[in-house]
């Protein structure tokens, strides 16, 4: 049976030190609002990765950045705008964006389509020692996801009160039933992400057809 991953956070569910200092996951020490103070390739799903400088500072609040990017591009294609990036280090593995639409595929989540993407980069499907970034809370889908694939930690912009399953509905990420437990840091740039997905279902709503939910 896997170890469990374990970590101290804060009330608002952000990893910290011992001493009570915000940290961004991996001991980096943060701001008061759980933001760290602290490469390329191709995507078939997401399309180009962006490339960053190596003097680039990369953390929280960038990939959220990049996942962010991942959203607006399914926003623009009329999908529920939620993207999501994955990361090994400060290398970018994947980037995705919800395809349910296109694809005709109920498990065409952001997410999913990340973890399937890095886990064929890198040959193998243990993602311990990976970061996934995502713009909403992951589902109860998407959650069990990264506990089969064992994933090293994961951050999410804004809660999701009807579907999340990392803090909201569910704590999948913390259930001693299970034979894996990882990290989770909540609320990086969630009213960016927030906003987008407001804009979207209002917009929407002006539109005739079926109505459309998130998961």
């Amino acid at each position: 049976m896997e170890a469990d991953a374990k970590a101290i956070t804060a009330g608002d569910g952000t990893p910290t030190a011992g001493d009570g200092t915000p940290t961004a996951g991996d001991g980096t020490p943060t701001a008061g609002d759980g933001t760290p103070t602290a490469g390329g390739a191709s995507s078939a799903v997401g399309g180009a990765l962006p490339t960053a400088a190596v003097c680039m500072p990369m953390d929280d609040h960038y990939f959220m950045g990049l996942a962010l990017e991942q959203a607006k591009l399914a926003y623009a294609l009329g999908e529920v705008p939620i993207g999501a990036v994955m990361v090994l280090g400060q290398e970018l593995l994947s980037a995705a964006h919800n395809r349910r639409e296109l694809d005709a595929d109920p498990a065409a989540h952001a997410e999913l389509l990340a973890l399937r993407e890095a886990a064929a980069k890198l040959g193998r499907w243990r993602l311990t020692d990976c970061t996934v970034y995502v713009t909403l809370e992951p589902c109860l889908m998407c959650a069990g996801a990264m506990v089969q694939a064992r994933i090293g930690r994961c951050v999410y912009a804004a809660a999701d009160p009807k579907g999340g399953a990392l803090g909201s509905l569910y704590q999948v990420h913390t259930d001693a039933r299970l034979n894996h437990n990882f990290p989770v840091t909540a609320k990086v740039r969630e009213l960016e992400c927030a906003d987008l997905l407001r804009s979207f279902f209002a917009a929407l709503r002006q539109r005739p057809g079926p109505a459309r939910g998130v998961c």
